[in-house]
């Protein structure tokens, strides 16, 4: 029996499917590793921003009380 044949039987058939469901496997924990990178870099960004935007009213409440007492 030729050896195309033969890899191609029942046995080389289950391989190729454990193969496919492998690598399957390892794109879909590179792409839960992607998005749970994109997510932590959403809340850096959105403390920065609450920081940011905390400092601004502190600065300006610090302006409007100047203006207010001259």
């Amino acid at each position: 029996m030729p050896v195309s044949i033969k890899a191609a039987g029942k046995w080389g058939s289950i391989m190729v499917i454990i193969a496919l469901v492998i690598t399957l496997l390892k794109q879909v924990i590179a792409f839960i590793g992607f998005v749970t990178f994109a997510i932590k870099i959403l809340i850096v960004l959105a403390f920065v921003l609450l920081i940011v935007g905390v400092g601004f009213a502190i600065l300006r409440s610090i302006s409007q009380n100047r203006k207010n007492k001259s």
